[in-house]
């Protein structure tokens, strides 16, 4: 697959121009509404997935697929898929077998954008109604946001902000599924970005909110690495 017209390649492009270094304000909503349609158009083979039914005969028994591709059903644990990381942004998927469930974690600072590719996610997410507190881990309250709001292929592209739609998430894979995910700036403990987890815990006197407080990393939260394997991108040394 060549890279030059690709949909990755597009996006990478769109990526760059729109939170290239020095740009520190939110992006605009048509600049938003740019990426979210080249992202709506994104589907797996885009990012080197055949999403094909394991029961299809074309598993081959691992996550290796027909013509290079990885088999997105034979994904066993929850896989990521690094396809780009500068400072300014990161673009990656999520492959999930059903069932598998990322705990609820947060996205400081962030904007992030997202698209199913297949399958389909039940999403759970919050917001900060106050400032959170660190004594000595974070705590405070939230409003819900979404309650196990089901996002699938057919679904547009979601976008969330530092302080709005949804920043604090869990996602449950309700069957073989990959997110395709871009985060602007991505995580990083040095420049004060690292990914936090939380328990929510219910007000039943106050509906629509709850209490979130800091945990440490599940200790069953297992996340493997495999290789890209859509068509090469051809990188803008410049600016990242």
């Amino acid at each position: 697959m060549e890279a030059e017209g690709s949909k990755m390649q597009r996006l990478y492009d769109a990526c760059d121009m729109v939170f290239s270094s020095g740009r520190a304000e939110l992006p605009t909503p048509r600049q938003l509404g740019w990426l979210q349609g080249i992202l709506d158009a994104m589907e797996p083979a885009d990012v080197g997935i055949d999403e094909g039914s394991v029961s299809s005969g074309r598993s081959g028994g691992g996550a290796g697929g027909s013509h290079g591709l990885i088999l997105g059903h034979a994904i066993k644990q929850i896989t990521y898929i690094h396809i780009h990381e500068c400072e300014d942004f990161s673009i990656g998927v999520f492959c999930f077998p059903a069932g598998a469930r990322l705990p609820l974690h947060d996205h400081p600072r962030m904007v992030v954008l997202t698209k199913v590719l297949y399958g389909s996610i039940a999403l759970k997410s919050y917001d900060w109604v106050t400032t959170p507190i660190s004594n000595p881990k974070r705590s405070g309250l939230a409003k819900v946001v979404a309650d196990d709001s089901v996002l699938q292929a057919s679904s547009k592209a979601s976008v969330l902000f530092p302080r709005s739609g949804g920043n604090i998430h869990s996602l449950i894979a309700l069957t073989p599924c990959a997110i395709l995910d871009v985060l602007a700036p991505p995580y990083s403990e040095e420049q004060g970005r690292p990914s936090t987890y939380y328990v929510d815990i219910p007000i039943p006197p106050l509906p629509g909110f709850v209490v979130l407080e800091e945990i440490d990393t599940p200790d069953d939260l297992r996340v493997a690495g495999a290789p890209y394997l859509g068509p090469e991108l051809l990188f803008d040394l410049d600016s990242c």
